[in-house]
């Protein structure tokens, strides 16, 4: 990681990183150059904040990979997933990482050549490059976004249905 990381067992924070106090990180992390963490965000399971991302106040991020840029509002969860460069994800919206309402939970996935399964139960979103998620939007498990997709305000994709 280099000398400007400070590494505390499995977490290792840059020193251009900024972290509130009240926030929760849990290992393995590792929070890049120039990222904020705000209070009472929920990092765990595994994550990997690139360099400049945002995590909002009271954000739950799971076992996640947010690339360089990436900018999560306050009051979201982001479960299982790769968020891609400067995505913007408002206040309140769910990336979903399970299907409680199914009893066969395999996660399954939908692209242009047909459906696939991924062989986990937990799956949350790819989200490609300079994507927009709206406030309250819900993605479900296993979806793709291409870049420069745009989830409106209250939007449910579920590509799986």
């Amino acid at each position: 990681m280099g000398p400007d990381y400070r590494i505390e067992g499995e977490i290792a924070i840059h020193r251009q990183a900024t972290i509130e106090s009240q926030s929760v990180i849990k290992p393995p992390c590792i929070i890049g150059p120039a990222c904020f963490v705000a209070a009472f965000a929920y990092l765990r399971g595994g994550v990997f904040l690139a360099e400049g991302v945002t995590i909002g106040p009271s954000v739950e991020i799971k076992s996640s990979i947010l690339l360089k840029g990436a900018k999560i509002a306050h009051l979201s969860f982001v479960g299982d997933s790769i968020i891609g460069s400067g995505v913007n994800i408002e206040a309140g919206a769910v990336i979903a990482n399970h299907r409680n309402e199914r009893t066969d939970k395999e996660i399954r996935f939908v692209t242009k050549r047909g459906r696939g399964l991924t062989g986990v139960e937990k799956f949350g979103a790819l989200v490609g490059d300079r994507s927009r998620i709206g406030a309250n939007a819900v993605l479900a498990p296993g979806t793709i976004l291409a870049p420069d997709s745009i989830v409106a305000r209250l939007a449910l994709v579920d590509q799986d249905s």
